[in-house]
């Protein structure tokens, strides 16, 4: 898809940064965040909640090169180490579009999105197949997990570092009232 890209055309990404701002560790504030992504040429920079969720436009065909140099950057910057995943803002629309548990009667309080850095290959899939987490549920789609925990998200055995394990790849997880907002957020670009 990158190749198709006419040169020079901006595309509109999702930034997800695990582990800022929460509980007083890895302070990063949104306005500094948005002024480091900045002077890093990224575009129209917009930030969502205090707990890494940036939107930027940038070249096409960027996502894993950008996903880099956030992550070194808030490293430099800020002396956070943390995982950053980058998305092409078309999948966040994508993303709600494929949930399967949003017709199936999940609270949407009580409903997750893990979002894989790329999708896994199948020998790290193919335990899904035989795993029961009942209560919870999990289903996948691409390189998006989604959560059904009706006990809550600080309860689930299907945390980031379960699924990253089983996965063998970085993950983060918002909540769905984040994913939706991600979607009007691209959705009004």
């Amino acid at each position: 898809m990158a190749d198709e890209a006419p040169e020079g055309s901006k595309t509109t990404y999702v930034g997800l940064i695990r582990g800022i701002n929460v509980g007083g560790r890895n302070r990063v504030p949104m306005a500094e965040l948005r002024a480091l992504l900045e002077s890093n040429g990224l575009e129209r920079v917009q930030t969502h909640l205090q707990s890494g969720n940036a939107l930027f436009d940038a070249a096409a065909g960027r996502a894993a090169d950008l996903a880099s140099v956030v992550a070194s950057e808030i490293a430099r910057a800020f002396g956070c180490e943390v995982p950053v995943i980058v998305l092409e803002g078309e999948r966040i629309p994508d993303v709600v579009w494929n949930n399967p548990f949003a017709a199936r009667g999940c609270d949407p309080s009580m409903l997750h999105v893990t979002f894989l850095e790329r999708e896994p290959d199948e020998k790290h899939v193919s335990w899904m197949q035989t795993f029961d987490p009942s209560p919870e549920a999990l289903a996948m789609h691409g390189d998006a997990v989604y959560l059904c925990c009706p006990g809550g998200y600080a309860k689930t055995k299907l945390s980031n570092t379960f699924l990253e394990r089983r996965f063998g790849v970085v993950a983060t997880t918002r909540n769905w009232r984040t994913v939706s907002a991600l979607e009007e957020l691209v959705n009004a670009r």
